[in-house]
């Protein structure tokens, strides 16, 4: 049976509802015009579909899957980014990467945007960010707007109006479109920890599945680092490596950026940032100051507003009073989708966020319409993820800063270890289904007993246990998991 995770808290013996999704393939219309005979078209489709099945098999032949560890770190003045390596085979199949950000105190991860739509969850810390919407008006002005004359132009500069700028905390989830610039600024007390989710295959990316992320300031690559890299994974990868870390300016004519931004050629020559060694992440020398809102601010509207401009994009999924599904003894589940923030329909992407208390276990399922990357957070868990033949893909511990990609309908189970188990999820998919193999909205339990007994060889009162013994729905806790048959 199936079932997908509500807005409301569903508390331990509350129900899910049931949630149909179909997807609608257009079906090529062929014209009795046509010249091709269809002995010739047969054999074009089964050549390509031969090719497809022959790619897909190079692929994605996932009979092993690990739990991956950043596979490099680029350094910069305010902090660092950590990598996982996205040429790694269940990453390429399904069409996702990840990266985190540790950012110091006073630390400003330089303005920047992807290739594709983007996922980020605050591990730690909090902070101030932005988006930058291309077409919105700057809504956070320091003061009303006057005409100044020519001696008075100097004045006007020391204002400033810029787009929406918002606080964010740990546990908070910011989901941004392909294409927007934004940024970063730890004003927090402690190091900030973003992890960053990439939706390489979306969409909205019309190249590869690379991911790319154009700089709009700084000089955010070097050398070493380049090598470094080259070294770990061949020269070919590196040249990728450095080609992600580009600033958009540092290759445009000192003399056409002074004509297009009307400044003098050494201000232009600066946004190339040729002579910066900052890195990606620089140290602000002083704090930073920005906008707040004003209850008082007046707004001005072009009709663009009510789509983009004043989208909400983020929601905190930590709060224990969130939860979609509760058990007082075993954890919680909680989930971010389209119904709840309605931008990520727009991206097609979701998250969860998952807290096991000690051997506790998550019931065995698999999403529906749906890959997703796992990302530890804290603890450790046994987890095991099962293929279409039966096997084990992957059968060992996940801890702490460790990533794990489930792909679309493998099987997957989780048991807390002793310190317990928590987890932020993203999913491809705006609407992430669950399918349950146990429990009381699972597949098992609707299926007609005899069926049950029939299909395992089991006698109908053991079919009756197999459907019966589990009251929960999704969480279930350690002392009924470790009861007697």
């Amino acid at each position: 049976m199936q079932f997908a995770v509500s807005r409301s808290p569903i508390y331990t013996d509350a129900s899910a509802s049931p949630l149909l999704i179909t997807t609608h393939t257009p079906i090529p219309y062929i014209s009795s015009m046509g010249k091709l005979s269809l002995s010739l078209l047969s054999f074009l489709l089964l050549l390509g579909l031969g090719y497809a099945f022959t790619e897909q098999q190079g692929e994605c032949q996932l009979s092993n899957i690990d739990a991956r560890e950043p596979s490099y770190r680029v350094q910069s003045e305010g902090g660092q980014t950590d990598f996982w390596d996205n040429h790694n085979n269940e990453f390429r199949c399904a069409g996702v990467s990840i990266r985190r950000h540790i950012i110091q105190q006073r630390g400003l991860l330089l303005p920047v945007y992807h290739n594709a739509p983007v996922l980020v969850y605050v591990v730690q810390g909090r902070g101030t960010y932005g988006v930058v919407t291309s077409g919105c008006v700057e809504t956070f002005e320091s003061g009303q707007q006057q005409q100044f004359s020519r001696e008075e132009r100097s004045q006007r500069f020391r204002e400033d109006r810029h787009q929406k700028v918002e606080e964010f905390q740990k546990g908070d989830v910011i989901a941004i479109r392909a294409g927007d610039a934004h940024w970063v600024y730890n004003d927090g007390d402690q190091e900030l920890v973003v992890v960053v989710f990439h939706h390489n295959s979306n969409f909205a990316n019309q190249l590869d599945q690379n991911p790319r992320s154009f700089f709009l300031a700084g000089n955010p690559g070097n050398e070493q680092e380049e090598e470094q890299y080259r070294r770990l994974r061949g020269s070919k990868r590196g040249q990728e490596a450095q080609s992600e870390l580009g600033n958009v300016f540092s290759g445009l004519d000192d003399e056409l950026l002074a004509e297009a931004f009307n400044v003098d050629v050494e201000t232009a020559r600066k946004l190339r940032g040729q002579n910066d060694e900052r890195g990606h992440i620089i140290r602000a020398e002083k704090s930073i100051q920005l906008i707040q809102p004003h209850r008082s601010r007046q707004e001005r509207h072009n009709g663009l507003e009510e789509t983009f401009c004043s989208a909400r994009v983020k929601e905190n999924l930590d709060r224990a009073s969130r939860a979609d599904f509760y058990n007082p003894r075993a954890g919680r589940f909680s989930t971010l989708n389209s119904f709840n923030l309605p931008i990520l329909s727009f991206l097609q992407l979701s998250a969860s966020r998952g807290v096991l208390h000690r051997n506790a276990i998550f019931a065995p399922h698999w999403y529906t319409n749906a890959h997703s990357l796992i990302y530890a957070t804290r603890g450790a868990s046994r987890l095991q993820i099962v293929n279409h033949r039966g096997q084990a893909v992957f059968d060992g511990q996940v801890r702490e800063g460790q990533v794990v990609v489930v792909p679309q309908n493998f099987a997957v189970v989780k048991q807390a270890e002793e310190q317990g188990f928590e987890w932020v999820a993203f999913n491809t998919n705006e609407n992430a289904a669950i399918n349950t193999l146990s429990g009381r909205t699972s597949a098992i339990r609707g299926l007609p007993v005899d069926v049950v007994a029939n299909a395992y060889q089991l006698s109908r009162e053991e079919a009756q246990r197999i459907k019966f013994s589990r009251q929960e729905t999704l969480i279930f806790n350690a002392n009924d998991a470790r009861r007697s048959a």
